[in-house]
C-alpha cells in the first residue's frame, strides 16, 4: 500500500495564528489538534481549523515543504491559504481518518 504523505496549515480564525504540519494521516492529527495534544503552540492559540492540505508520496519531498513553508513569511502562508480557501473554510470534514 502506498502512503500518502501531507503538508497542511492550521488557523485559528481568519487571519489568526498558524500552525504548519507534516503527517502520513490528515485526519488523525487534526483530531490530536482538535483535542489538544497535536502539539504545544496549537493548544495553546487554540488552532485547530484546517484551512489548506497539500499531499506527496514522498516523505522527503512533504519535509521539505513544511520546511519551506516554515521558512515563508506569515503573510506568503495567508496568501496561499486565500489562494486554495479564500473563505478560510474548515476542511476538517473533507479528510479520512
Amino acid at each position: 500500500m502506498e502512503r500518502i504523505y501531507w503538508v497542511y496549515i492550521l488557523a485559528s480564525r481568519p487571519h489568526g495564528a498558524l500552525y504548519i504540519g507534516v503527517t502520513n494521516s490528515l485526519g488523525q492529527r487534526v483530531d490530536a489538534h482538535r483535542t489538544g495534544t497535536g502539539s504545544i503552540h496549537a493548544a495553546r492559540y487554540r488552532i485547530w481549523r484546517l484551512v489548506y492540505a497539500e499531499s506527496y508520496q514522498n516523505i522527503r519531498e512533504a519535509i521539505a515543504r513544511e520546511k519551506q513553508l516554515k521558512k515563508w513569511r506569515r503573510q506568503w502562508n495567508i496568501d496561499l491559504t486565500e489562494r486554495h480557501n479564500p473563505t478560510w473554510e474548515d476542511l476538517y470534514q473533507y479528510t479520512i481518518t
